[in-house]
């Protein structure tokens, strides 16, 4: 049973809200959001561009670039190795691009997520050997692979890292030791002793930092940065990295571009998805677009993403955008076979006890144990591992919830994984098959999640009657877009709403309309999405609900009215 909580952090709302021109029920919002203090605030409602930190902030950054600038000049060979995802795949076409553009002789190499595995491996660097290359950059990868990059130092290569993944550490008597490894720069923001202020950049951020300061080395016009803030944004959302400062003010610059970039891939990208006379937002990079990029990775090659951002031509870029989001639709469907044979492997085995779930799914396709591992977590409120079968050893994906950092967990269990990466709320690995059960039981053992962790809970953000619902506000509570991760979309809620009419509409019967009246006498229509059946009969047998929502203007054959969103009801 979900639990309801009103989110009560204080603050002079009114005040608030006459300095800066906002209802007082946005200004809780915005406190809701820890946006504290009035240089925060400003930030937040009208931050630009022109605010973000400098590159030059970060740990190695002088260093990283000097070393490319002498590479550059000695016209020595460069290869980026990135990753098979989206942020992966961006991060590998922003410094292409950008490497590029400064006269570099520079290739690229994104792993095959079967035959490759994730990150630089010894055969990768024995290949960029045989091909004559003498500086690797990574990004997106690379924190972790100490003996990989001592590899490549050994055959006399240069290696500069790129990543925003946790830095590697062991235990020793109750203490972290720090690994690094020996690359003669690494640009990560997660560094200890790194100043660069946000901690919370994914990859392509990272990679994208590392180009405006060799752009800014080289001389380069400042405006040819804009062309990065769209993969900038797409990589923050689709990575779900927290939507705040720094990465919030990117993810609005780039979202604003979106609709009208020069990309010609993702201009093909959004007309195969219909998007061309809708306004993108973070949703549509999350659930839509971002997908279509994750797809070739997962299930055929991430070479055809990188392929779809580099694409020349309307037709190579038309061709690329169809088969991606072809796949896709592929990927959809076999995600929810695994799902629904996870569920009943749960179920019916005493897995159902456990507040870790370790499901091996021996047969499914291993790009989707991370989708499915968030699908188990979303549906029992518990950290979730999907394992499936690999050519030498198992592999798998971790999603979390809030109280459990993933990542600090499987440092408890490393002697049972062949190799192990992440953040707090997820986590890869690969295992041998007969350490999966041990694996199972020992997070079970060390885990400490009590039941009130274990419960869902929901905070409202303001109860507040359907009654004070205005176009006005409504039109004010975007001004708090992009949501998503740290940014949440913010949740209302009212007791006491009485059904006046109701119907289950939509082509899959998943979707009830409704009338609702409020205490003050205020009528307005309501949508609920979901399980439509089980909403339908307890209506049936309820003189009122209470419920959670979000207000929207419906637009309808040039008509606007108020509505609500129900997202939770009881």
């Amino acid at each position: 049973m979900e639990k309801w909580v009103v989110a009560a952090k204080k603050a002079d709302f009114n005040q608030i809200g006459q300095q800066f021109h906002i209802d007082p029920v946005i200004a809780r919002l915005i406190r809701n959001r820890d946006v504290i203090g009035d240089e925060k605030i400003r930030e937040y409602l009208l931050g630009t561009v022109d605010e973000i930190p400098s590159p030059w902030l970060m740990k190695d950054m002088e260093k990283a670039v000097d070393i490319l600038k002498k590479k550059i000049q000695q016209q020595a060979r460069i290869r980026i190795i990135g990753d098979y995802d989206i942020d992966g795949v961006t991060s590998t076409y922003i410094l292409l691009k950008g490497l590029t553009r400064i006269g570099a002789d520079v290739d690229t190499y994104i792993p095959d997520r079967v035959a490759d595995g994730y990150g630089i491996h010894e055969h990768l660097i024995d290949r960029a050997e045989a091909d004559g290359i003498d500086t690797i950059v990574t990004c997106d990868n690379g924190i972790a692979a100490a003996a990989e990059i001592q590899t490549a130092k050994d055959k006399g290569m240069a290696v500069i890292v790129t990543d925003h993944h946790e830095i590697p550490y062991r235990e020793e008597n109750g203490e972290r030791k720090v690994i690094l490894p020996p690359a003669d720069a690494i640009l990560n923001p997660k560094q200890y002793d790194c100043p660069y202020p946000n901690k919370n950049l994914c990859g392509a951020v990272v990679a994208f930092k590392y180009i405006t300061a060799l752009y800014e080395r080289f001389d380069v016009p400042q405006k040819e940065l804009e062309d990065y803030y769209e993969l900038a944004a797409i990589a923050t959302v689709g990575d779900v990295m927290d939507l705040q400062g720094e990465n919030r003010i990117l993810v609005k610059e780039g979202l604003r571009r979106l609709k009208n970039t020069k990309n010609k891939g993702l201009q093909e990208l959004i007309h195969a998805n219909a998007l061309e006379d809708a306004r993108i937002t973070a949703y549509h990079i999350g659930f839509v677009l971002g997908p279509c990029i994750n797809a070739s990775g997962r299930l055929d090659t991430a070479a055809r993403s990188l392929a779809l951002l580099n694409a020349q031509t309307k037709e190579e870029a038309a061709k690329l955008a169809g088969d991606l989001t072809a796949l896709n639709q592929s990927r959809k469907a076999l995600t929810e076979k695994g799902k629904e044979e996870a569920i009943q492997l749960i179920e019916t085995t005493e897995l159902k006890n456990d507040r870790v779930l370790v499901v091996y799914l021996p047969d499914c396709h291993e790009s989707l144990a991370g989708i499915i591992a968030g699908r188990i977590r979303e549906k029992y409120h518990k950290p979730a591992f999907v394992l499936t079968k690999g050519e030498k050893s198992a592999k798998g994906s971790g999603r979390s919830i809030e109280s459990y950092s993933m990542y600090e967990e499987l440092v408890k269990c490393a002697d049972l994984m062949v190799q192990f990466g992440g953040h707090p709320m997820a986590a890869g690995l690969s295992i041998e098959e007969e350490n999966i059960e041990k694996f199972r039981r020992q997070l079970n053992e060390n885990c400490t999640l009590t039941e009130e962790d274990l419960r869902p809970k929901v905070v409202i953000d303001v109860p507040m009657p359907i009654s004070y619902i205005t176009k006005e506000l409504i039109e004010q509570i975007s001004l708090l877009e992009p949501f998503g991760k740290g940014n949440t979309k913010p949740i209302f809620a009212q007791k006491g709403l009485r059904v006046l009419d109701s119907s289950i509409i939509g082509k899959n019967k998943n979707v009830v309309k409704l009338k609702l009246l409020d205490p003050q006498g205020v009528t307005m229509e309501g949508i609920y999405f979901g399980e439509a059946e089980d909403f339908a009969n307890f209506i049936r047998q309820k003189d009122t609900i209470s419920v959670t929502y979000y207000p929207e203007i419906n637009r309808f054959r040039g008509r606007e009215s108020l509505q609500i969103i129900i997202q939770n009801y009881c």
